[in-house]
């Protein structure tokens, strides 16, 4: 059985880092680190070395329009002290088998660096953005999203509904082109789906869908099912307390199921 080592990035105003290493070690992760971009930077921490790479959710950048982007030029062009590119790093790091979890802002980044979804394997190429929800404000409750059991997602194989709260202001996906879209829907890389909680089916109704991303999309995954990006907070659904229904005894299944599977699916493949 594989020994789970789980890195959490933050810095420049991620404020979720702290949580997302609780779910993580909740979850089953063997060691779980917080460090900070600067700390890799520096040199003081490597992503390769670890199997499980956390981009957390909160405020980066201020959660400005665009922060998403700022962080991907970050990463795009930033050395270590040694001189080494950390997203030579980012790419070992995945080739070495390891699983990427990205959470709203954390899928802003994943998105803007082009590892999501990834169409034809062409990583680190941009083919989907996300944008203002179409509300227009900034939207911080409770939702309800189904996974796609047709999806290579390691991270939701065996799920099904799942409430989750989402605390957004920029969530809507944009792809590139209505055929990118297409054939990301017949590739199955579309891994969660917002869903009317009294259907149960994907929506565009705003508020069950908080953002209005085509499809209903709330997650996306990569070819290999090793990435998962998604606005909802999966780490903020820890314990049967967190739910807003827990006092009339609904007992809905926990975000961290999520962690759970990737860190399985780690454990199971080395």
């Amino acid at each position: 059985m594989a020994y789970v080592k789980t890195l959490v990035i933050t810095g420049h105003g991620t404020n979720c880092e702290a949580e997302s290493a609780y779910a993580a070690s909740l979850a089953g992760s063997d060691t779980t680190d917080i460090v900070y971009f600067s700390d890799i930077t520096a040199g003081r921490a490597r992503l390769p070395g670890h199997n499980f790479l956390i981009f957390p959710g909160g405020f980066l950048d201020g959660d400005d329009l665009g922060a998403g982007q700022a962080g991907a030029i970050r990463w795009k062009y930033a050395k270590s002290a040694s001189g080494e590119a950390l997203l030579g790093q980012l790419r070992t790091f995945f080739e070495d088998g390891g699983i990427i979890l990205g959470i709203c802002n954390g899928f802003q980044l994943l998105v803007k660096l082009g590892l999501l979804p990834a169409l034809n394997k062409h990583y680190f190429e941009r083919q989907v953005t996300l944008s203002n929800n179409e509300s227009g404000r900034y939207e911080d409750r409770w939702i309800t999203v189904r996974a796609n059991p047709e999806s290579p997602c390691v991270f939701t194989r065996g799920l099904d509904l799942l409430d989750l709260p989402v605390r957004h202001g920029e969530g809507m996906v944009i792809p590139k082109d209505n055929a990118i879209l297409s054939r990301i829907v017949t590739e199955n890389l579309i891994a969660l789906q917002y869903v009317s909680p009294a259907t149960g089916q994907p929506t565009m109704e705003y508020p069950a869908n908080p953002n209005g991303s085509p499809m209903a999309i709330a997650g996306l995954t990569d070819p290999s099912g090793r990435i998962l990006g998604l606005m909802p907070h999966p780490e903020a659904f820890n314990d049967k307390t967190n739910h807003p229904g827990w006092t009339r005894g609904e007992t809905p299944k926990l975000g961290v199921s999520i962690l759970e599977n990737g860190i399985g699916y780690l454990k199971a493949n080395g």
